[in-house]
């Protein structure tokens, strides 16, 4: 991969993820420091409709904020570019009216990041599943290559717009939760979007690179809301104040999509495929130049999603990685606490793979889809074959993870990866490369070569965009 030579600084890498921020820093050859925190930003209320996955955006924003307050203040200095990526397809709206509280200049911060000082909705995520079968069937045939679903930002808004349309009217723009963090850094008096983002969202021509305003308008779509479009890479302003050290000045790329910029470090070679696995799960192969993508049915469970300078990645998404871990551990931790016993849950998840790690194979089948999936919605989760002897926690951590590997395997599966010319698999991602029972299912499920992927992380890949 070529990067260009930088002039004697540094790249910072912000990557605002769905359980936490991490950010990075890049010299051009390597990370050279970087820092995570859980975000804890649920957001909760006993009027969100059924299904609501939401977020609270000061929260995100302030994670952010302690993230960079554990870098070293003189490599701050040093950064003459920034990179930011993220969660894709969620929405969050906000006020043109937030700007106004960005002109402190020196300020270590960038003031406004308080809900009491703008005016800014939650993050609606990509987890959302408000949008019912039904209620997508009832929208206008997008001009686009990929499928609507729930939690794409154009369908969330359509559902706003049809459910609770004074709640937009508070609001000028919409974005993702980074296109806001740019537009925050930079001023923007319009927020800009990058190529990814704008896929994700649905109601967006790809080889245009346009949304489907007409379509859209004709629906009674709030269009005024959607940002402009610029390919990956794109500077779209600078620091107009100085940030944690970093200087006045930096340039600011668009926003860009978490996936495409994990896979980057990782998808060197078109005999690779990439397994990204938080909390959600990705399979994802690169597509040859000129590459033109079919377009994408109900059913498909291989999308074509933009990558770099013109390139498509072959995906298949699942909603179902870490995050059903996560609540099997907490339904544990639940249980333990139901009987008088007190547990953590860093060591529940820790005991939960050492115990799977002991059994090397089990009769438990689990389908783990708590959360159905894009293409079956309606799909959930199914325990088969308990019996006597089975129902210990190291059969269900072995039987869950062989699950989630299996349900991946269903979406794209070996023989695809072979007919695509793969010969191995890089495993990346924070639930995948800490649950050594998770690397072992994908290569038996597989049963090909498994690697562990070496720098594979968003934040380190929006900082290599940047250079490209």
């Amino acid at each position: 991969m070529e990067l260009e030579t930088q002039e004697t600084g540094l790249v910072l890498g912000i990557d605002l993820g769905t359980t936490s921020v991490k950010v990075s820093l890049y010299d051009g050859k390597e990370t050279i420091q970087s820092a995570s925190c859980d975000t804890h930003s649920k957001f909760v209320c006993s009027s969100q409709p059924p299904g609501a996955a939401e977020q609270l955006t000061s929260r995100i924003m302030e994670t952010c904020e302690s993230c960079l307050r554990s870098l070293d203040s003189e490599k701050l200095s040093r950064v003459k570019r920034v990179g930011i990526t993220g969660q894709m397809h969620g929405c969050v709206c906000w006020s043109h009216s937030v700007f106004d509280q960005l002109e402190l200049a020196g300020a270590s911060t960038i003031v406004g990041f308080n809900d009491d000082l703008i005016t800014s909705s939650p993050l609606i995520t990509w987890e959302d599943s408000r949008c019912t079968e039904d209620f997508i069937a009832s929208l206008p045939t997008p001009d686009t290559h990929l499928r609507l679903a729930t939690g794409h930002g154009c369908v969330t808004l359509f559902w706003l717009q049809r459910n609770n349309p004074e709640y937009l009217e508070k609001f000028t723009h919409a974005g993702t939760i980074m296109d806001l963090l740019v537009a925050r850094l930079c001023c923007l008096d319009k927020p800009v979007m990058g190529v990814q983002n704008a896929a994700s969202w649905g109601y967006f021509n790809v080889s245009e690179k346009s949304w489907n305003k007409e379509i859209l308008t004709a629906a009674g779509f709030p269009v005024h809301l959607l940002p402009e479009v610029v390919d990956p890479g794109v500077i779209v302003g600078q620091l107009r104040s100085p940030w944690h050290s970093i200087p006045a000045g930096c340039k600011v790329g668009v926003a860009m999509g978490d996936l495409p910029c994990s896979v980057l470090p990782l998808l060197q070679s078109s005999s690779d495929a990439v397994v990204n696995i938080g909390t959600s799960a990705q399979l994802v192969t690169s597509t040859p130049a000129g590459f033109d993508p079919p377009k994408s049915t109900p059913s498909s469970t291989i999308e074509y999603f933009p990558f770099f300078k013109g390139q498509y990645l072959a995906v298949a998404a699942a909603l179902t990685g870490g995050n059903v871990i996560a609540d099997c551990v907490s339904s544990l931790c639940q249980l333990a606490e139901d009987f008088g016993l007190s547990i953590s849950k860093e060591d529940s998840y820790k005991k939960f793979i050492e115990k799977g790690l002991e059994v090397k194979d089990t009769s438990v089948l689990i389908r783990p889809t708590l959360y159905g999936e894009r293409h079956a919605p309606s799909q959930r989760a199914s325990v088969e074959n308990l019996a006597p002897g089975n129902m210990r926690v190291g059969d269900i951590s072995r039987a869950l993870c062989r699950g989630i590997i299996t349900n991946l395997h269903s979406m794209m599966s070996r023989d695809d990866l072979i007919d695509r010319g793969v010969g191995r698999i890089v495993g990346c991602g924070s639930a995948l490369l800490r649950n050594p029972v998770l690397m072992q299912e994908l290569e038996r499920v597989f049963k090909m070569p498994v690697v562990h992927g070496q720098g594979g992380d968003a934040a380190q890949g929006a900082t290599m965009a940047m250079l490209m």
